[in-house]
């Protein structure tokens, strides 16, 4: 089980992370596996669902484009890749490093580009929230001896 909660976390980080820096961190790692494409990236549509007050009943929200894309290693890991959008060559990335994440390149992969988007999507985020934290408002009621 927390096998699948790490794949889950890392598949997570490369789907959510900008095509350009996944990129060019894969670049940088200067790995090129050997693998045959199980299904090439493909461009179609998911349905997004929400629940009001994030506890409602769910609801239909819209549709979402996404691409997808699965592969084989050489040694017969499979890799899988899902990506917000229509970046073909983002999903295919995504799936290679997915695939070599479950092989002994794992913490090779990790370092050189889990981690770093890891970091940067924290740091982006941080920033969002002290960018909104400084625009926060305290209302608070003075009590008047009246009552």
């Amino acid at each position: 089980m927390a096998e699948n909660t790490e794949r889950q976390a890392w598949m997570s980080t490369l789907a959510k992370a900008p095509a350009s820096e996944l990129a060019r961190l894969w670049g940088a790692l200067e790995i090129s596996p050997e693998h045959e494409v199980l299904r090439a990236p493909e461009v179609g549509g998911v349905m997004v669902r929400g629940r009001a007050g994030a506890t409602g009943a769910p609801f239909n929200l819209g549709e979402m484009t996404v691409t997808r894309c699965s592969l084989r290693l050489s040694c017969g890991t499979v890799g899988h890749g899902y990506v917000q959008g229509r970046d073909k060559g983002h999903a295919k990335t995504a799936a290679l490093v997915d695939a070599l994440m479950q092989t002994g390149e794992a913490d090779r992969v990790r370092a050189g580009v889990v981690d770093p988007l890891k970091a940067a999507m924290d740091a982006a985020r941080s920033k969002r929230k002290a960018k909104a934290a400084a625009t926060k408002v305290e209302f608070f009621t003075m009590v008047r001896g009246e009552d």
